[in-house]
């Protein structure tokens, strides 16, 4: 028994679909080398300029089988903090000496959590957080 499903393609964009589908099926990624070969695909696709649905959508369903096979493989370990805290200061390109005036945290302090000595506490977080613009979320990722 057949069923028709509630989205579809017209003609052309699921020729194009099916043309990548023969070329590289959509499965799950088994190995680092069939990565390689599903990032080579992708880049294919995408140096193709503007795509059609169809495109798009085999686009979209190999980039979810990439992403599953990173986060479960190959996870990226949180930044540290002194690491996060390095890069918000250049970001926003102020001193540590000017972050300790404006926030009204101990230089003393800003300085172990950039030698990597002291980590966050929740107190800095929130100051942090409300300083730079960002959620507590991104501050609090070692906690």
């Amino acid at each position: 028994m057949t069923t028709k499903a509630k989205f579809g393609l017209k003609r052309k964009d699921r020729d194009s679909y099916l043309e990548l589908v023969l070329a590289f099926p959509l499965a799950s990624i088994q190995s680092d080398d069939h990565l390689a070969e599903a990032q080579k695909m992708m880049d294919g696709v995408l140096a193709r300029g503007d795509l059609d649905d169809g495109e798009e959508m085999y686009l979209d369903a190999l980039s979810d089988l990439v992403a599953a096979y990173e986060d479960a493989r190959h996870a990226i370990e949180p930044a540290s903090d002194a690491d996060m805290l390095r890069h918000l200061l250049e970001a926003k390109g102020v001193t540590q000496a000017q972050l300790s005036n404006e926030t009204g945290l101990a230089k003393s302090s800003i300085s172990e959590v950039l030698a990597g000595k002291k980590p966050f506490s929740r107190r800095m977080i929130r100051k942090l957080a409300d300083y730079f613009g960002v959620d507590v979320s991104v501050l609090a990722a070692n906690l």
